[in-house]
């Protein structure tokens, strides 16, 4: 795997399988650790590794990433242009249909903008995180019960405890296409798992947000005539049903 996805930096690898284990391997001089658990969900995974990191710069990635030569030290070059920037994102290529965010130019990430970036576009100092006690939420994303959202809530996490983010125009790697893990159309538990997820991060203004989303992304939600959901106000009953359950555990 360090060689396919290029790395150039020491790496932790979490494998979700049967069985545990536990290994590590030299890859051109960088240190290579793979830890196994008989477990699923990514943000256990995305946790485990969080909690065994050490590097003073940490970057999220997942298996297929590939990764473009000399990407570890543009990373490091643009931490150094902002001493004062505590999270840095940035582009990963990926096909048209799979592609949720694209940075055109340098820009800061607020509570406003925070809703679109992928895991993979992170880096961060890892004394923030672990000072703050920031950790990816169990209940979203691929193997959990709601099936995506969990960058979303960690990047608010982030902005709620203060951390600089800045979005950077700059491309590291790419996304090596294959089907989806948790995305199966624009259906039923689309749209509920996104009210579920803009209930925490959107607190009282979760439904006014979720109608603009909505209503920005109907050609793309509703295009489709075969489709279960059929417009706008099915889709936004079912948002509603998604925050309720969430609301009712919060």
């Amino acid at each position: 795997m360090a060689k396919t996805m290029n790395l150039e930096s020491d790496a932790i690898i979490i494998n979700q399988c049967d069985e545990s284990d536990y290994s590590e391997y030299d890859h051109n001089g960088y240190r290579i650790r793979c830890y196994s658990y008989a477990e699923r969900g990514v943000g256990l995974s995305r946790n485990k590794a969080l909690e065994r990191a050490t590097a003073d710069i940490i970057l999220f990635s997942d298996e297929d990433i590939r990764y473009e030569t000399g990407y570890a030290e543009t990373i490091l070059k643009e931490f150094e242009k902002r001493p004062g920037a505590d999270m840095l994102l940035f582009n990963i290529d990926v096909t048209e249909e799979r592609r949720t965010y694209h940075i055109d130019k340098e820009h800061r990430v607020t509570w406003k903008n925070c809703g679109r970036y992928p895991t993979y576009s992170f880096a961060v100092r890892r004394a923030k995180i672990h000072n703050a006690g920031i950790k990816f939420n169990l209940n979203y994303g691929g193997g959990a019960k709601y099936s995506c959202g969990e960058d979303s809530l960690f990047i608010m996490d982030c902005v709620k405890n203060g951390l600089k983010i800045y979005a950077l125009p700059i491309t590291i790697g790419m996304e090596e296409p294959r089907p989806s893990t948790w995305f199966n159309g624009y259906n039923e538990k689309f749209f509920f798992d996104r009210g579920a997820l803009y209930r925490p991060l959107y607190g009282i203004l979760a439904k006014p947000l979720s109608v603009r989303w909505l209503l920005a992304h109907k050609d793309i939600f509703f295009a489709d005539e075969k489709q279960e959901i059929k417009d706008w106000k099915q889709a936004y009953r079912l948002m509603k049903k998604g925050m309720k359950e969430v609301s009712d555990t919060l």
